[in-house]
């Protein structure tokens, strides 16, 4: 029964502060990561078309190998901030991430670029990682779902709001060295954010299994990751192909930046109305809802019936998705032990991962060689299919094998 997740861990002691300064920083420089990255990401198909004349099957493939580092690293990156010091690991990933936007400056040709993109996944999977279980140490926890809900604003704005700026940006100057400098210094000062952070003494455990799976993936969750890899993979084919559908499609030159700043209207709304479920534990409510609310966004986005579809849609997107990722990320989190916490975060990550790259290579691949139609509509599938799979299954999974 659902009503088994309504219950509450109990009320937050009122010494228990949510909005501390440490989480602050937390969210500020996981801002400032997203931000960086995504304020290339819908215009680096336009990049890779105009500088280097890749056909859009080839674009796919380059931009999808961040994913595949990512993916590679993350397991590794959830061990290492559960077994050494998280800080000193959250620093080193976010020096070398920051520095890999020099690459993109100094690359001259097709492969140097794929070969930059795909080696800037590795500090971009291992960060997000040390990141988002950083935030967890430093959140009361009484305070621990509403808080993760609410971290969950600074990526989602970033990556909202990032790629607005980007279009804005290039609108206005056709420059794309002064975007790629823009991002390296935005990550220098996510760098320097981190360094302020001060963390809770923790024990950090000695003589853990080395190669055990469930210090690398949280294998307790296996159903949950299927399902929301199914929703990284339509957020893997909208988000890389939403500029040129928008141009291409619908004669809409300059509406992406707005397209993106409608999704974040949606992402927060929902965040906000969102928090005090998450506060009460309402975690496959929560979900149920916004992977429908999602599934209509993105049939709309199919449609392609005009301007006010395609705007509509982004509302809807953020809505939905404003209030199923945090309550997928907390439903990870109570499927952990205490002490897997970083593997936690990274088999969420993990998951989203292999759907994004699916997305990217299967929307490059429709793109191409069918139609921006099928593209979308293989999307909106996809959303469906685990939207009816959450449903009939995984909510019933994770309330069978939650821990906390």
């Amino acid at each position: 029964m659902t009503t088994v997740n309504s219950t509450t861990k109990g009320s937050s002691a009122p010494d228990e502060k949510l909005w501390n300064k440490e989480y602050l920083k937390v969210m500020t420089s996981n801002f400032l990561l997203f931000f960086a990255f995504y304020l290339l990401t819908p215009l680096l198909p336009i990049y890779l078309d105009s500088q280097f004349q890749a056909d859009k099957d080839i674009i796919g493939l380059v931009l999808s190998g961040y994913v595949v580092a990512t993916l590679l690293v993350r397991p590794f990156s959830g061990y290492m901030v559960d077994c050494f010091n998280r800080k000193k690991v959250l620093m080193l990933c976010f020096l070398a991430f920051f520095v890999c936007f020099a690459g993109y400056i100094g690359a001259s040709t097709l492969l140097m670029f794929a070969i930059v993109r795909t080696i800037h996944g590795i500090p971009f999977g291992a960060t997000t990682v040390a990141n988002s279980t950083v935030a967890i140490d430093v959140l009361p926890s009484s305070r621990r779902n509403e808080g993760i809900g609410y971290y969950g604003l600074s990526n989602n704005l970033a990556m909202a709001t990032a790629p607005s700026a980007g279009i804005y940006i290039y609108n206005a100057t056709s420059d794309f060295t002064l975007l790629f400098w823009i991002s390296l210094v935005l990550a220098m000062l996510g760098f320097f954010t981190t360094t302020r952070v001060s963390l809770p003494l923790r024990d950090i455990r000695q003589g853990r299994p080395s190669m055990s799976l469930d210090h690398f993936f949280l294998s307790r969750a296996w159903l949950l990751a299927i399902n929301i890899s199914l929703f990284g993979l339509c957020w893997g084919v909208m988000g890389n192909y939403v500029a040129i559908y928008g141009q291409e499609m619908l004669g809409i030159t300059d509406g992406t930046g707005l397209f993106f700043m409608i999704l974040s209207a949606g992402l927060v709304m929902s965040r906000l109305y969102g928090s005090k479920a998450l506060r009460q534990g309402l975690l496959t409510q929560n979900c149920l809802r916004g992977v429908f609310i999602s599934f209509a966004g993105y049939t709309l986005f199919a449609t392609a019936l005009g301007e006010w579809t395609y705007y509509l849609s982004a509302l809807l997107i953020g809505l939905g998705n404003g209030q199923m990722y945090p309550a997928f990320l907390n439903m990870f989190v109570s499927m952990a032990r205490h002490d897997q916490r970083g593997t936690a975060n990274s088999s969420i990550l993990i998951s989203w991962d292999i759907g994004m790259g699916m997305g990217m290579l299967l929307g490059g691949f429709l793109v191409q060689y069918i139609s921006y139609s099928a593209a979308f509509w293989t999307t909106a599938a996809m959303q469906g299919t685990g939207a009816v799979l959450f449903l009939l299954a995984t909510r019933h999974f994770f309330l069978r094998r939650r821990l906390v």
